[in-house]
């Protein structure tokens, strides 16, 4: 019997054998998949438009909640650690350090890792097979990084004001409904091919 992370099987147990040596490979794909999204960047401040979102989730859904979330950790651990992986700020460098733990955007690293766990529970539960609760788990999961991220950004950056915080994030709302769509059809259409071709 081979040794893995995975609590319950998701689409990626489908095509990759198993064992911790794969699981690790996997968080570790996740991870830079989830650092490169984060440079495809539309600077603000102080919080920048990414596709970060897109790809922490689509890790958790392919991946399942102990492995997405250990991919989410192994992020945070490399980005304070020095690594430039998070979202570049608006002068186009990058916090590190201690400097990203007190940052405005450090609720919503936090939130990452939750989030990604929540989907991929879903995920095991074959929630990514099916366009609407695909949709349905990434809508969840985005508010999950938002109840984390939104009170830290009131913090830092909005004096405590959790009311300016939240509007200043409205927009972002939008940006996270067109990669709901968009993780809403990506998923569902790998769960067919992958069906297809393990008949």
């Amino acid at each position: 019997m081979s040794i893995t992370l995975a609590i319950r099987p998701t689409i990626i147990d489908r095509v990759v054998p198993k064992g911790i040596a794969t699981d690790l490979a996997l968080m570790a794909a996740g991870t830079a998949l989830t650092a490169v999204a984060a440079q495809l960047a539309i600077p603000a401040y102080p919080v920048p438009f990414t596709f970060q979102t897109l790809a922490v989730l689509l890790v958790g859904a392919t991946l399942g909640s102990l492995r997405g979330a250990l991919s989410m950790v192994l992020y945070a651990i490399l980005g304070i650690a020095g690594l430039p992986v998070f979202a570049p700020k608006a002068d186009g460098t990058h916090a590190v350090g201690l400097a990203a733990i007190v940052g405005p955007t450090f609720g919503f690293l936090l939130g990452f890792i939750v989030a990604s766990a929540i989907i991929g529970f879903l995920a095991e539960r074959e929630w990514s097979s099916n366009v609407f609760k695909m949709f349905a788990s990434y809508a969840a999961s985005s508010l999950v990084i938002y109840a984390f991220g939104i009170p830290v950004l009131a913090n830092v950056a909005f004096a405590g004001n959790f009311v300016a915080a939240a509007t200043y994030m409205a927009p972002f709302l939008i940006w996270d409904a067109v990669k709901a769509v968009i993780a809403a059809g990506l998923l569902p259409l790998a769960w067919r091919g992958v069906n297809a071709i393990k008949r």
